[in-house]
């Protein structure tokens, strides 16, 4: 398989992943600190954003890591998506049986995906930028 030479992401969009990771991921906990669940229901929701967040990062690492051939075993690669899908059928099931109101599900619905989304996306840079230390990139000498 070709080793696959990632280019160097540009400031602009590494900015735009962090600051959607960030926006994303404070305002889904900044909802709960402010909520008037009981805590377990706040531990609940809390601890779907960071197995989310860890299942979607380690998808994408694992789908790049088959990219670029390192070997991803089929039972890790398939626990990746199992976790991911798991994480988001658990918010869906908690948001539906909530006693919130429609937009506050909703809130933390976008919020959710919104970080789920941001951490594939500052994953990925993360991994281009360390992966195109070695390479030339385009307008070097």
């Amino acid at each position: 398989m070709n080793k696959i030479t990632p280019q160097r992401p540009t400031a602009a969009f590494v900015g735009a992943s962090w600051a959607a990771l960030l926006v994303g991921a404070i305002t889904y906990l900044a909802g709960l600190w402010n909520a008037t669940m009981q805590l377990n229901e706040k531990g609940y929701y809390f601890t779907l954003l960071a197995y989310g967040l860890f299942a979607a990062v380690s998808l994408q690492k694992s789908v790049r890591d088959r990219m670029e051939g390192i070997p991803v075993t089929n039972m890790y690669f398939g626990l990746c998506w199992i976790s991911l899908l798991l994480a988001l059928l658990l918010l869906s099931v908690g948001l539906w049986n909530a006693t919130l109101a429609p937009s506050e599900k909703g809130f933390y619905a976008m919020s959710f995906v919104l970080s789920l989304f941001a951490a594939v996306a500052v994953q990925k840079n993360v991994r281009d930028s360390a992966g195109s230390k070695d390479a030339p990139q385009p307008g070097d000498a």
